[in-house]
């Protein structure tokens, strides 16, 4: 997933130019529903699953709205690739100070940089708004996940509840 040896406390690495050179992360746009649909049609069982926790099939069009739906508190990202077609999704919602995250990647993008890029966008808009603690959960055996965040945040506080790994971490610099 991250491309680099040197090792960043706190902070994801910064972008590795070859790992994904025609992406842009850019804020969701209400003309993106289509664009998300066909991102989640195209997503494995295993990725939805590591995603939303269950068996899912395909998704229907109000779960698309809602990860289309941006406002006061909540913040939605997309990686894109010059054609528009969606590679990536990145949602955060911020209270008290702590943006609890969620991100998911298509199966061919996986491992290279998207859902780093994704994460850095969302927190750097986070931190901007006053957040100060990020949050996420990770299901037990999403092994790169876990050890990405054991490298970036050593000081993460991790909690085991059925299955799930729910993280907690200071936000460093970005």
């Amino acid at each position: 997933m991250l491309g680099t040896q040197v090792r960043y406390q706190g902070v994801l690495p910064p972008p590795v130019a070859t790992q994904a050179p025609v992406v842009e992360i850019r804020p969701v746009r209400m003309d993106d529903e289509e664009r998300v649909a066909v991102f989640m049609a195209g997503l494995s069982p295993h990725t939805l699953t590591r995603r939303f926790f269950t068996g899912c099939s395909r998704p229907d069009r109000r779960l698309v709205r809602a990860l289309i739906a941006a406002g006061d508190r909540r913040d939605v990202l997309l990686a894109v690739d010059g054609e528009e077609r969606v590679l990536g999704h990145a949602m955060g919602f911020l209270r008290d100070g702590t943006t609890e995250i969620a991100v998911m990647v298509a199966d061919e993008w996986q491992g290279r940089g998207v859902g780093s890029r994704l994460v850095r966008a969302l927190l750097r808009r986070a931190v901007a708004n006053g957040a100060r603690e990020v949050g996420m959960d990770v299901m037990g055996d999403n092994r790169r996940v876990l050890a990405m965040i054991k490298r970036h945040w050593p000081g993460a506080r991790m909690r085991v509840e059925a299955g799930t790994v729910e993280v907690t971490a200071l936000i460093g610099p970005l």
